[in-house]
């Protein structure tokens, strides 16, 4: 079986959002975004305004974490994938559960109680440093960026 073309994968909570999607979509050269989150899955309503913001030209799947494990390695040697996640937690599921990922960028994860704020756009908590620690120790390489076109922010920011 072909390893699937997995380009990038980002967390960021907006998913498709604005013209970050599009930057990088054409940063990275993918012809398909794959969103990854349960919620968005199982409820078709969210989809049109993702949709809507896609690239022209890109396919948008929306699927569940143990979907994306299930049919990854089925994807064609033509499909060059951009993955979006919301959570780092989701990345470990998907990594955990076979994906091949090995690049990932930290784009935006929005605040919230018990959240500190890591990097202008980032706030995480204790259980997201695990879980990040988790991913660097199984070789998946990070950084955290907002743009493709930005300098990567440190990623020490975020796990110490």
């Amino acid at each position: 079986m072909a390893q699937p073309k997995i380009l990038l994968t980002r967390i960021d909570d907006r998913f498709i959002y604005g013209q970050d999607v599009e930057l990088w979509n054409e940063a990275v050269g993918s012809n398909l975004v794959l969103i990854v989150n349960d919620e968005i899955a199982a409820d078709s309503r969210k989809w049109a305004p993702m949709r809507v913001a896609a690239p022209e030209g890109v396919w948008t799947r929306f699927f569940s974490v143990q979907r994306t494990i299930d049919i990854i390695h089925t994807a064609t040697p033509r499909q060059r994938i951009l993955i979006m996640v919301a959570s780092p937690a989701d990345a470990l599921a998907l990594v955990k559960g076979g994906v091949p990922i090995t690049r990932i960028s930290i784009g935006h994860m929005e605040a919230g109680e018990g959240k500190r704020s890591a990097t202008p756009a980032v706030a995480i908590d204790d259980a997201d440093v695990a879980v990040l620690r988790e991913l660097q120790a199984l070789g998946v390489k990070m950084e955290v960026r907002n743009l493709p076109s930005d300098e990567p922010d440190s990623m020490n920011a975020l796990l110490y």
